[in-house]
């Protein structure tokens, strides 16, 4: 059995080195600007799909309201991504709308 002074000097813990964990802020603003960027997407996607009546752009608009919505924090404004998720679904219903048939991905042609 060692003594307690052998196990003080071989203990490799500094006291000195030790730092408290502080929580973050919880007001401070995050700085991941991934949803914002998802959202303009979803704008982009969606004005091209209800313009060029392109369904792949109608549901990769979809796909970045969701991913907005996903990432955003609780205290960004609810009338943006309510509004950008509109826009999207908007865009999926008038593309099929205006022509109903399924998309048709670029392989099927060579099956």
């Amino acid at each position: 059995m060692s003594s307690p002074t052998t196990n003080q000097s071989n203990d490799p813990r500094r006291p000195n080195k030790i730092v408290r964990y502080k929580a973050p802020d919880p007001t401070a603003a995050s700085d991941d600007p991934m949803p914002e960027y998802m959202n303009v997407l979803g704008m982009i996607f969606s004005m091209c799909g209800l313009m060029m009546r392109m369904k792949w752009c109608a549901w990769v608009a979809l796909l970045c309201s969701c991913v907005s919505f996903a990432n955003s924090r609780s205290n960004d404004d609810a009338k943006q991504i309510i509004s950008s998720f509109m826009l999207s679904i908007s865009a999926v219903v008038m593309s099929y709308l205006q022509n109903p048939q399924p998309i048709m991905p670029p392989w099927s042609s060579l099956v």
